[in-house]
């Protein structure tokens, strides 16, 4: 039987401090670039690691809150969010381009990714920030999401993601961090939900249910408890069950 390729992705420059141990295990990284948390130098940190193991490098825009980690979604002007994406995306692009590196995709971050999945509005808003890299970088994307469904339609290059270390609601929704089942923890448990959603093309739901989700890249966030053990266990047992990490 022939091996499923899979991309594994960490979010990186968020004051972790993990990226020396994780990025030699991981496959591409989003890259926090001061919407959030990030600056000039943990991103020139970050680009100079992954250079030397080979992991793709893609920003990691969020709304501009830094009090907030990103995560509380926030009232901004349409004009203001554009900028501050744009901006973001450029203090990542600026620092690639005089290593001599490019940028492989672009992930956002936190509250704005839910809200981009699921207002439309909102969507269409952020692939107007991003439109100039639409012929040359991907998109993450949740699966059956609506920034997924309007990137499509308007010619962009998306990779759907699916998320090693969170638990799904029925529509897809991410079960928020504020329920104690929103994180997985446990490594063997995250290895299961991977491999699940690899081999059969369906997640199990909080409520137990099968629901189809497509998924290239999955996700297992740098701050989640014990990430680095999460991951290490992820590279050593995924090849057990043919699913290689594509570098």
């Amino acid at each position: 039987m022939k091996p499923s390729y899979i991309d594994l992705n960490s979010d990186v420059g968020e004051g972790i401090g993990l990226e020396k141990d994780l990025l030699p295990l991981i496959s591409s990284c989003n890259v926090a670039c001061g919407g959030h948390a990030g600056n000039a130098q943990s991103i020139s940190d970050i680009v100079d690691l992954a250079h030397i193991y080979n992991v793709k490098v893609g920003a990691h825009p969020s709304y501009p809150d830094t009090s907030n980690f990103g995560r509380v979604s926030i009232q901004i002007p349409e004009a203001e969010l554009i900028g501050s994406i744009r901006e973001q995306i450029s203090l990542l692009e600026g620092t690639l381009l005089e290593k001599g590196k490019s940028m492989h995709h672009i992930k956002a971050h936190g509250a704005l990714y839910n809200d981009i999945a699921k207002d439309v509005d909102l969507a269409r808003l952020f692939l107007m920030a991003v439109e100039k890299y639409k012929k040359t970088t991907f998109i993450y994307v949740p699966y059956g999401s609506e920034v997924a469904k309007e990137a499509l339609c308007s010619g962009f290059k998306i990779k759907y993601e699916a998320f090693a270390d969170r638990n799904y609601n029925d529509d897809l929704s991410l079960v928020s961090r504020r329920f104690g089942n929103g994180l997985i923890t446990s490594k063997e448990e995250v290895l299961a939900h991977v491999a699940e959603m690899v081999g059969t093309q369906q997640v199990v739901t909080v409520t137990g249910k099968k629901v189809k989700i497509l998924a290239d890249t999955f996700c297992v966030h740098g701050d989640t408890q014990g990430a680095l053990q999460i991951v290490l266990y992820l590279t050593q047992e995924l090849s057990h069950l043919n699913i290689l990490i594509e570098k």
